[in-house]
């Protein structure tokens, strides 16, 4: 029973942490806070594991130009970063897309911990 109340206020716990993380998250209300926000989505294209906002290459000073002509035309973050990944590969985005084989990349952490606590009362209820 012990280890059936600690799981409990573990889950209630990560909950919490989730909620608040949902919470908490800023919103890119402004045009300066969205652009820096999708500049640090882009990875330059030209370096390595560097987003945009952090390169000073001519190709990502490049990207920075067409990431503010954007936001000052009116197009939403998803059309900017799909105009973006459309002309320079699906591998200019920093992290993986949230749709297609992207979810399972996303998904895969969460089932495999929710997977290993499954096992873990399992075990614990047999003893």
């Amino acid at each position: 029973m012990k280890i059936l109340t600690s799981f409990r206020l573990w889950l209630v716990a990560f909950v919490l942490v989730i909620t608040a993380a949902v919470v908490v998250t800023p919103t890119a209300s402004t045009s300066a806070t969205r652009i820096a926000h999708l500049e640090s989505l882009v990875k330059c294209p030209s370096c390595q594991d560097l987003s945009v906002a952090q390169s000073t290459s001519a190709s990502s000073l490049a990207v920075r130009a067409e990431i503010t002509s954007m936001v000052t035309a009116g197009k939403s973050d998803t059309q900017i970063l799909t105009t973006i990944e459309d002309a320079y590969g699906t591998n200019v985005l920093l992290s993986p897309s949230t749709s297609g084989l992207g979810v399972l990349l996303w998904l895969t952490p969460t089932l495999v911990v929710v997977a290993a606590l499954a096992i873990g009362v399992r075990l614990r209820k047999r003893r």
